[in-house]
C-alpha cells in the first residue's frame, strides 16, 4: 500500500527485508510514474496552481499541527488495518473499512495536513511541483504513527496476533508473507 505500512509490517516481522525494500523503491517508482502519467494525460490542468501535481503541504495551522494530524491518521488506519485484517470475520472487509476511513479524513482532515499518510506519494508529487514544503513531515509522521499503532496492537494483543501481512485471505492466492492467519482460527 504505501512505504508506512510496509515499514511496520516489516517491524512486526511479516515482510523480509529484501520484500521490504523492494515494495518501498516500488511505492516510490509508482508514486512517480502516476504523477508522469498524469501530466502526460492531463497536461497543465494538474500542474495549475490550485492542484500543484497534488503536492502534500501543511494547513494553515502549521507544520506542527500537519505532524500532529498525520500521525492521528495514520495511528488510526494501521490500528483498523491490524484489527480488521486479523480477524476472520472482518478480513474480507479490510479494503472498504480502510477506504472509508481515508475518505473520511479527505474530507476533515486534507485541510490540517494535505492528507498523506504515504511518503512515497508525497515526494513524487514534491518532485513534480518542486514544491519541497515541509516534506520532513511526510517522511516521519506517517511511519511513526503507523510504528506506534503496531506497537500498541502488540501490547494489548500480543505479537503472535499478528497474523499476517496480507489484507484479504478470501482468495485461492498464495499468501507470500510470513503468514499464521490460517492457523490460529478466529481471532
Amino acid at each position: 500500500m504505501n512505504p508506512s505500512l510496509t515499514l511496520t509490517f516489516f517491524r512486526l516481522g511479516k515482510i523480509e527485508r529484501g520484500d521490504a525494500l523492494g515494495y518501498v523503491v516500488g511505492q516510490f517508482l509508482g508514486g512517480v510514474a502516476g504523477v508522469l502519467v498524469m501530466r502526460a494525460t492531463l497536461g497543465m490542468l494538474v500542474a495549475h496552481p490550485a492542484v500543484r501535481f497534488a503536492a502534500t503541504a501543511p494547513g494553515p495551522g502549521g507544520p506542527t499541527t500537519a505532524f500532529l494530524g498525520e500521525f492521528v491518521i495514520s495511528f488510526l488506519l494501521m490500528s483498523v488495518v491490524l484489527v480488521a485484517s486479523n480477524s476472520l470475520r472482518l478480513a474480507r472487509h479490510t479494503p472498504l473499512l480502510c477506504g472509508a476511513l481515508v475518505a473520511t479524513y479527505i474530507t476533515l482532515e486534507a485541510p490540517i495536513s494535505g492528507m498523506s499518510m504515504n511518503p512515497a506519494r508525497s515526494f513524487a508529487s514534491a518532485l513534480a511541483a518542486g514544491q519541497w514544503t515541509a516534506l520532513w513531515i511526510y517522511f516521519t509522521a506517517p511511519p511513526l504513527g503507523m510504528l506506534a499503532a503496531a506497537e500498541a496492537y502488540v501490547q494489548l494483543r500480543g505479537a503472535h496476533r499478528v497474523l499476517c501481512a496480507k489484507l484479504n485471505h478470501h482468495t485461492a492466492r498464495r499468501c507470500i508473507f510470513r503468514c499464521s492467519f490460517g492457523a490460529l482460527g478466529e481471532v
